[in-house]
């Protein structure tokens, strides 16, 4: 299949790319310099372009039987007034972009667009979240809101549309894990707040699994969580990565206004949290590679499953 995918060079976005080509598609990346983009790349095609912007890079989309959603500015930073419209904006204005290029795309074309579980709200309680669940209403739920709301236009051209919901992503070389480690290496990792929020997780090797099985699996539209089957408490993520870290957990918790002072609204990101269930994905056969967080972890730190 020919593939395009925005935001090809970050962390998922590379890996995918990389995994897309091994498999024998052609992939094209967007991207606003080819000639940087080639070392890092190798095998894909470039077309330069910035996808925040109308241009004449949205003429190569159409000529693809897939493409790829990716792109966004990361939340992970304080949430000023900028930052927060920067967030929005960014998957809102490369959406709106995609979609409009996607207008008269040949019948069978698929658009998946990224979302995430901050589309469901922070939720302190124990309730299961699945694709039927309803938005929360604080910033990320907006912010998912209306990513998807721009990505579902696209099923007015008939473009099989597909909003994976990315749970916390466990990957080499990037992802949550890679920030923790360090500390936790140095005996110095400890819950955050109660210790009792959800951390619902999914490691990089079944996010691309996930994304071969969309291409191939042409009844599936819609929501779609992209998240392991077993979610975990904060405190069983942290002494499940001491215990493959084999180090001890001496620390105590930090307490959470520590976290909502050096962080701000952020904060409450990493305090509350969701129990999200990839129910769609269990129901038509998906098979994770890494079903439960030690297998996940042990695979990213040591290689041994």
């Amino acid at each position: 299949m020919k593939v395009f995918i925005t935001g090809g060079t970050g962390f998922v976005g590379s890996h995918l790319t990389q995994r897309l080509i091994k498999l024998g598609h052609e992939v094209t990346v967007i991207t606003r310099s080819a000639e940087k983009s080639r070392t890092l790349l190798p095998g894909a095609s470039f077309v330069e372009g910035n996808p925040t912007r109308p241009g004449p890079w949205q003429e190569s989309v159409p000529k693809h039987d897939v493409i790829i959603n990716l792109a966004g500015r990361s939340i992970f930073t304080y949430w000023t007034g900028k930052a927060r419209r920067e967030i929005i904006d960014s998957r809102v204005s490369i959406t709106r972009n995609i979609v409009d290029a996607l207008q008269g795309a040949p019948e069978g074309t698929l658009l998946i667009s990224a979302s995430a579980i901050g589309y469901y709200g922070s939720w302190q309680d124990d309730r299961t979240l699945d694709e039927s669940s309803p938005p929360g209403d604080d910033f990320l739920a907006e912010v998912g809101k209306r990513w998807e709301a721009e990505a579902r236009r696209a099923e007015q051209s008939g473009v099989r549309v597909v909003r994976c919901r990315f749970g916390i992503i466990l990957g080499k070389n990037g992802g949550a894990i890679e920030k923790m480690i360090p500390a936790f290496r140095y005996c110095l990792g400890s819950p955050l707040g109660s210790g009792k929020q959800w951390f619902s997780w999914i490691h990089l090797e079944d996010i691309m699994g996930i994304m071969v099985f969309l291409m191939a699996n042409k009844k599936l539209a819609g929501a779609v969580n992209a998240t392991a089957p077993h979610s975990v408490r904060n405190r069983e993520l942290t002494e499940t990565l001491a215990k493959v870290l084999r180090r001890p957990l001496i620390l105590p918790a930090v307490p959470g206004f520590l976290l909502r002072t050096a962080l701000g609204e952020f904060g409450n990101v990493l305090l509350e949290g969701q129990r999200v269930v990839p129910k769609r994905l269990l129901e038509t056969g998906y098979r994770f590679r890494f079903a439960t967080l030690e297998e996940a972890l042990r695979d990213l730190i040591d290689g041994k499953t």
